[in-house]
């Protein structure tokens, strides 16, 4: 009996392993994906509001940089909110 006893938890703490290793795997990507959303947004940005670039940004380059970055985040947050209300959406009419 205590072979069975000592399998079940070895099989839980192999579930705990899993789940915490998905969890770092996910947290990994969320990271991953920032990351290349930051690179998108300098490079987009960049290319939009320094036409002429030099050792320093003018006030016109910097209100650009400003207004581009906040309005990219603005449509990333949207896009964002309806991709996570429409898997949402989905899930709990397959559960259903």
């Amino acid at each position: 009996m205590s072979s069975l006893f000592g399998s079940s938890g070895a099989a839980t703490t192999s579930q705990q392993q899993k789940e915490q290793l998905k969890q770092q795997i996910q947290q990994e990507l969320a990271v991953a994906g920032a990351q290349q959303l930051i690179n998108k947004i300098t490079e987009n940005c960049f290319a939009k509001c320094i036409t002429r670039p030099g050792t320093s940004l003018g006030a016109s380059d910097e209100r650009c940089l400003t207004q581009c970055m906040t309005l990219y985040m603005a449509a990333f947050d949207q896009v964002s909110r309806s991709y996570v209300a429409r898997v949402s959406k989905e899930r709990n009419a397959a559960q259903q």
